[in-house]
């Protein structure tokens, strides 16, 4: 296995945490909050102030990011994706969304490689074509604003 940059890491953290309030059906500060007070004591690396920042950007902007990958992804809907491939489509579409200084294609790329080694045989390329759909219609609106 390659090793992951720290941004990558960061996202896998993040997806875990997105991951885990869906689960448990909980809202996902509270699960953030959790895991924020144990790495103040035990020293958790990976949940570094970009996957803070990931999760944050989820839990605020929820609504429209779904609004988002639901009208990208051909016909499916949110309910029917497996849960792996619904997070991490949330946690990318986030940060295609508003970290804007991070290439459209390396969050492409880190989302494909997470949901081939945690989800279906078939999740890696439609993770792909969702993400290829909202990063084409975010670059066509921003030119066009």
């Amino acid at each position: 296995e390659r090793l992951m940059s720290a941004r990558g890491k960061a996202r896998k953290r993040a997806l875990d945490i997105i991951f885990e309030a869906e689960s448990k059906d909980v809202p996902i500060p509270m699960i953030l909050g959790e895991h924020v007070r144990r790495r103040e004591s035990d020293g958790d690396p990976d949940l570094n102030p970009y996957a803070v920042e990931l999760v944050r950007l989820v839990a605020s902007y929820q609504e429209q990011i779904d609004v988002e990958i639901t009208v990208n992804s051909q016909g499916w809907t949110l309910e029917r994706m497996p849960d792996v491939d619904r997070a991490i489509l949330r946690l990318s579409v986030a940060e295609l969304m508003f970290m804007t200084d991070t290439p459209h294609a390396v969050v492409v790329s880190q989302a494909v490689e997470l949901a081939q080694n945690l989800s279906t045989d078939e999740s890696g390329s439609f993770v792909h074509g969702v993400l290829g759909a909202v990063s084409r219609s975010l670059d066509a609106a921003r030119t066009a604003g």
